[in-house]
């Protein structure tokens, strides 16, 4: 029962994709049981899937899926249906940008057993105030529409079992841009079993950030309404 996928949404990460995924393949490498590292390139730009795919040969338990671009959340569902579908038992989702580190990592797996759900939560976040800003303000949001305190809604760090996860999945709509957040306020309201991790998240050395402070506010316009909509999810 101990069948892990670790997934990560690429995008214009051909500067750190090596190094990021010769860190996560250790990872992998220790827990067996069949477990896979997959990317998935989400319609990147730049040399990702050139890289990814020269080295590929050079680590056996890498998979590598391109698809077209549909934005980070998006991605993170895609991959999500695919571990589901591949029979895993946990899934790990983190980024491919570098911040995070997989040393926090086995804080999660080591409770495995004590909760279905472990997400990360970051006291100090090295991508700047824009970031920062976007986290706090969601807090907020979400404790006036949920009546729920999320620590860190949208955090890319979290290890899910994946029998608790499955009934969530349909519950995300497909233009929800932000369903980690969703996640996260759907299995804190429904009092699922789950920990806040306290995880590293370093500043981003590399690649492109999608969301510039040009997109935060109409972004943040589109996500309150989402959030308002589905106020009364259930699953």
């Amino acid at each position: 029962m101990d069948k892990l996928y670790i997934v990560m949404p690429a995008y214009n990460e051909e500067n750190v994709i090596v190094n990021v995924v010769d860190e996560w393949h250790k990872v992998i490498e220790k827990i067996g049981h069949d477990s896979k590292l997959v990317i998935f390139n989400d319609g990147s730009k730049d040399n990702t899937l050139s890289v990814l795919e020269n080295i590929r040969s050079k680590y056996p338990d890498l998979v590598v899926i391109s698809k077209e671009n549909t934005g980070h959340g998006p991605t993170c569902i895609f991959a999500y249906k695919y571990a589901i579908a591949e029979n895993a038992d946990w899934i790990f989702q983190t980024d491919s940008d570098g911040q995070t580190r997989s040393s926090d990592f086995w804080h999660f797996w080591k409770k495995r057993n004590s909760y279905d759900f472990i997400i990360g939560y970051r006291v100090k976040r090295g991508d700047g105030l824009a970031r920062r800003f976007i986290s706090q303000t969601l807090k907020v949001v979400i404790l006036i529409i949920f009546k729920i305190f999320v620590k860190d809604a949208n955090t890319p760090f979290r290890l899910m079992k994946v029998e608790c996860l499955r009934k969530y999945i349909p519950a995300i709509p497909r233009d929800f841009f932000l369903p980690n957040t969703l996640l996260s306020v759907m299995i804190t309201k429904n009092k699922e079993n789950f920990f806040w991790q306290e995880i590293t998240f370093a500043p981003r050395t590399s690649g492109i950030s999608t969301i510039s402070l040009a997109k935060i506010g109409k972004l943040g316009t589109t996500l309150i309404k989402q959030l308002y909509k589905l106020r009364n999810v259930k699953t």
